[in-house]
């Protein structure tokens, strides 16, 4: 079974993710990959991740995902991601807290192409909010929001949670609408108890059979799931490594759906993790 076939099929995800980079300009409670202003970088830098694009394009895959760290403390990000996006559509994952008036007009090269945000907002107070991802986070998101979507960009708003009551979800929709982000761009995922979570006893296990087996690449190889390539204590989880070989990139699509084809027969997936 080729790649292409694979993902027509149902058997992979269409969706290639891609690690961008590791430092990030907050230091979150739950953050998967410890990530905080004076972490290595660890960037796949722009040219690589626009040579990934292609290659995802040409195995047969749908889309493509991007993460970090906060991506856009790399200032190449839009032009990249408008390369990457004339191969495949995009999701970059973002915290949505850089976005002044000279980063907004940085983001002309997306403008209204097939580029689209995923901004983390946990809670419609500011203080239950900032609690888990730092000061002003709240404000910043909130006023970043509208001025994405004013300027064309499709904004998607993740809820990361151990658990929400349904009066303060309620609420949070409110804000995300009012925000002018749709139902159905908002997400509610759980803490997953990787990465700095595990100090703080936060979030569910998920091995390897409770994720998506969708293909994701880093700078230290490529991965079973973007849950996989984790950091606790400073070093780089491994439990879920495919191959520290990702050129070219059918070498690690091909070892996943190696992967994928010897699993015991079964659900899928366990967990609703997005």
């Amino acid at each position: 079974m080729t790649i292409a076939e694979a993902v027509a099929t149902g058997k992979l995800p269409g969706r290639v993710w891609l690690y961008a980079n590791y430092h990030c300009n907050l230091a979150c409670v739950y953050c998967l990959t410890e990530s905080a202003p004076g972490v290595p970088r660890r960037e796949l830098g722009h040219e690589r991740m626009v040579e990934i694009a292609g290659e995802a394009a040409e195995l047969g895959f749908t889309d493509l995902g991007v993460t970090g760290g906060e991506p856009f403390l790399l200032m190449w990000l839009p032009e990249a991601l408008a390369e990457m996006a004339e191969q495949l559509p995009v999701l970059v994952l973002t915290n949505g807290t850089l976005f002044t008036p000279k980063r907004l007009e940085r983001l002309e090269p997306i403008r209204g192409g097939r580029v689209a945000m995923q901004i983390s907002l946990d809670r419609p107070d500011p203080d239950a909010n900032d609690e888990m991802r730092g000061p002003e986070n709240f404000r910043k998101v909130v006023d970043a929001v509208p001025r994405l979507v004013e300027r064309g960009v499709r904004v998607r708003i993740a809820t990361t949670v151990e658990s929400i009551e349904d009066a303060e979800l309620d609420r949070l929709c409110a804000l995300h609408r009012a925000l002018g982000v749709p139902d159905e761009d908002h997400i509610i995922r759980p803490i997953v108890h990787r990465g700095r979570a595990v100090d703080h006893d936060l979030g569910v296990t998920a091995g390897q059979y409770d994720l998506p087996a969708e293909l994701t690449i880093t700078a230290d190889g490529a991965f079973w799931s973007p849950f996989g390539p984790t950091v606790h204590g400073g070093l780089l989880d491994t439990d879920l490594l495919i191959t520290r070989t990702t050129r070219p990139l059918s070498v690690p699509a091909t070892a996943l759906l190696g992967l994928v084809e010897n699993r015991p027969p079964g659900d899928d997936v366990t967990l609703n993790i997005r």
